[in-house]
């Protein structure tokens, strides 16, 4: 990756879930050019994978790849996504990055309903919470090599600004994250485990391409100061800084807009 290290992670054991597609996916493309190991949860199944994660890489990073797949949306998805996870990781775990997540559609205020309610909260914050606690002895264990462990999330602009219409359950779920991710920063710091997260604007990923209509999006590029969305490459960066404790060693319990100047804060 461009401007990173190729040695940058070599030696370090990764997870980033929802990796299929998208941010996820250029972030998991990102940690392998820099050296690591990555396990990468890949969502419900393996659809998107060999498009948007698997073309284009080197069979040497390829080796450096263990693909997983769980239901996060579900109930207890974190704390299985976990269980296969630890059968992997040897007790030990350097970089946690908690991508997984979506809108899961628009739902007007006045028809929100348990059913909308449960499947936003269950995916966006049930299984983050459930799959970090499980994964904490791992990281905490991460966190007694050279420069500590990594937390990393994904929050959103939405969490600041309330997003658009139909969007107040995914816009409150990320702004729990923002939250959660400052509280646990404080709370792991002894345990040498910074926590931080990366909060894209609007990104030019399926995300959008699902929920927002290409007139919604060209007005929205125009009123961005650098005049166009995000790609996913423009976030995975941001993930990488965090994530290394030689590029943000004393960084914690921040939350980094990535928008291209959409929200200025």
């Amino acid at each position: 990756m461009n401007g990173f290290d190729s040695r940058l992670f070599e030696g370090k054991t990764v997870v980033v879930t929802g990796a299929g597609r998208g941010i996820g996916a250029a972030v998991t493309r990102a940690f392998l050019a820099t050296g690591a190991h990555v396990i990468a949860h890949a969502g419900r199944s393996l659809e998107h994978a060999e498009t948007d994660l698997l073309a284009g890489l080197k069979d040497e990073q390829k080796g450096r790849l263990e693909l997983m797949t769980a239901d996060l949306g579900a109930r207890d998805g974190g704390e299985r996504l976990a269980a296969d996870l630890e059968k992997h990781l040897d007790g030990r775990l350097n970089v946690l990055v908690n991508n997984a997540g979506t809108m899961m559609g628009r739902v007007p205020a006045a028809e929100v309903g348990a059913e909308q309610f449960d499947a936003v909260v269950d995916l966006n914050v049930r299984s983050v919470v459930a799959l970090t606690t499980a994964l904490l002895p791992a990281l905490k264990a991460g966190g007694q090599a050279e420069g500590g462990a990594a937390i990393v999330n994904t929050s959103s602009i939405s969490a600041i600004i309330g997003g658009s219409p139909g969007s107040s359950l995914y816009s409150s779920s990320k702004a729990f994250i923002s939250t959660w991710t400052r509280a646990m920063a404080r709370e792991l710091a002894p345990d040498h485990i910074r926590v931080n997260a990366v909060s894209p604007g609007t990104i030019m990923t399926d995300f959008h391409r699902r929920y927002s209509s290409q007139e919604k999006l060209d007005a929205t590029a125009a009123s961005i100061p650098m005049k166009r969305l995000g790609t996913a490459e423009d976030c995975a960066a941001s993930y990488l800084f965090l994530a290394s404790p030689q590029l943000s060693g004393y960084i914690t319990g921040q939350v980094i807009e990535v928008n291209g100047g959409q929200f200025m804060g």
